[in-house]
């Protein structure tokens, strides 16, 4: 797993931010901000699978559950309560900190195909649960109504342009923080539960307790791209917590990679083209999407993001040899 320095992440993610401001600021391409706005809340939640299934080796099925219960809670908050965009967010964190930590500890302690299928157990136990409150979910035609988006800190997200910007921000700083949590000592501490467990619980590391942890901060993110997605659509309705949106999460980590950090924005941005495109030409874009992963798992055995940064590593191992003999030659 590479990581860069805190320093040289922090400087990365203001540089991207900058240019993504700037870009977004000139631009009055609508279908490039609505692009933006998908791209941010489905790179957030594949990026937080990632931060189970590759750095912990936990392979979930039902993660879409907290991208689902991240979008309805917030959207529940804004209309209900009547309260900031800020406090239904961090409302909504909370929320899902909660679920997840209800259902971590019945779901961490499982091996591997077990974890996977209990976690979609629970992820059908709430889309189950959406359906049937209906009074307050609105069951199978989605919550109605609209999300308030009274302005805050001179935001207005009524304007898509602002509401672009605001999912760009958030993609960063949500990118930025599940970075330093995979490179700071708890995520050394992760991939060594993954490794080997047993070794680890024989160092003293108490297992569950550090895959509760990754557990709940990956429902968190999740969440986060949940609200985005409520945010854009001005609404929830219950495809946000069926069992394929957690298909779609691994899709993309499949396609963009699970070894480098990255891989699953890349994933993200594969997919939205792949899905856009194909959807121009025929209705069956799911058979035609199911091809593409089809092909990049048979044909380059890893990610494409994988894929990339290992061929760039062999010609800089090749160069370097070259290099050498060439020295060891002149000599």
């Amino acid at each position: 797993m590479r990581a860069l320095s805190f320093s040289r992440a922090l400087a990365l993610a203001a540089i991207v931010l900058g240019l993504l401001f700037a870009l977004l600021s000139t631009t009055a391409n609508h279908a490039l901000m609505d692009f933006v706005i998908r791209l941010a809340s489905l790179a957030i939640f594949a990026t937080s699978l990632n931060l189970l299934a590759g750095y912990g080796g936990m392979v979930s099925f039902g993660h879409g559950m907290f991208y689902g219960f991240g979008a309805y809670f917030f959207a529940l908050t804004m209309q209900r309560a009547g309260v900031s965009i800020p406090v239904a967010i961090v409302a909504s964190i909370l929320g899902s900190a909660l679920l997840a930590a209800i259902v971590g500890v019945i779901c961490v302690r499982l091996k591997e195909i077990y974890f996977s299928f209990v976690t979609l157990a629970f992820q059908m136990l709430i889309h189950a649960t959406i359906l049937a409150a209906m009074p307050l979910t609105g069951g199978d035609q989605g919550l109605r109504g609209g999300v308030p988006r009274p302005p805050f800190l001179g935001l207005n997200l009524s304007n898509q342009k602002q509401l672009c910007m605001f999912s760009a921000f958030l993609l960063i700083v949500c990118l930025f923080a599940m970075h330093h949590v995979v490179s700071s000592p708890f995520g050394a501490t992760l991939r060594m539960t993954r490794d080997n467990a047993d070794r680890a619980a024989y160092l003293g590391i108490a297992v569950d307790r550090v895959r509760l942890k990754a557990f709940i901060i990956a429902a968190v993110f999740a969440s986060i791209g949940g609200l985005l997605q409520a945010l854009f659509v001005s609404g929830a309705y219950p495809d946000f917590a069926y069992w394929t949106v957690s298909g779609e999460g691994i899709f993309v980590i499949m396609l963009g990679g699970t070894t480098t950090f990255l891989g699953p924005l890349l994933g993200s941005v594969l997919m939205l083209l792949l899905n856009d495109f194909v959807s121009r030409f025929t209705e069956y874009h799911g058979l035609a999407l199911g091809s593409v992963i089809l092909v990049v798992a048979l044909g380059l055995r890893k990610g494409v993001g994988d894929f990339v940064v290992d061929w760039l590593s062999a010609r800089s191992e090749a160069d370097a040899s070259e290099r050498t003999k060439t020295t060891e030659a002149a000599s």
